[in-house]
């Protein structure tokens, strides 16, 4: 910006971005004093660097006001967990899945994980069979992931709402 800007010439654009040619840095710098705006280097890589005559202050503040305006209209992806054991009783599997109902309605992608302790790892069918009847629940209202993981101590699924 202004002083800062170390080239000989550059092509210049005028403050309603009309082309204003080829010039040293010295009659550029002119120019801008001229109409009490600022110099700003708006294309480093290009053969002359291209610069622009404009009110730096207001660019920033209009720059910041325009990330600001992008980052309202993303949306978040949210990655709720459930952790389940393969030993767990049939009215604590049905307030799990009420758990994940209430996820899916708010569009959280979740994680369902069995974690297996000690020699339960060596029945690692009996986590595939509980997480195939959350999937088969959910099968017809989300989009459900299976890749249980080559891990042996903890297979999971990921379940998101279908779009």
């Amino acid at each position: 910006m202004n002083h800062d800007i170390k080239e000989k010439e550059v092509r210049l654009i005028g403050k309603d971005g009309e082309q204003l040619g080829i010039l040293s840095i010295k009659e550029a710098l002119q120019i801008a004093e001229e109409n009490r705006l600022d110099l700003v280097e708006v294309a480093s890589n290009s053969k002359p660097v291209v610069c622009k005559i404009l009110d730096y202050g207001k660019f920033r503040y209009e720059k910041g006001k325009k990330e600001k305006e992008s980052k309202k209209k993303q949306k978040i992806q949210v990655l709720k967990e459930i952790k389940l054991k393969p030993r767990i009783d049939k009215h604590d599997l049905e307030v799990k899945t009420k758990r994940i109902e209430e996820f899916l309605e708010k569009d959280f992608k979740i994680k369902v994980t069995v974690t297996l302790f000690g020699r339960e790892r060596a029945h690692g069918d009996l986590a595939v069979k509980i997480l195939d009847d959350i999937s088969n629940n959910f099968k017809d209202r989300a989009i459900i992931e299976k890749s249980y993981g080559s891990n042996e101590s903890q297979k999971y699924i990921m379940i998101s709402a279908t779009k």
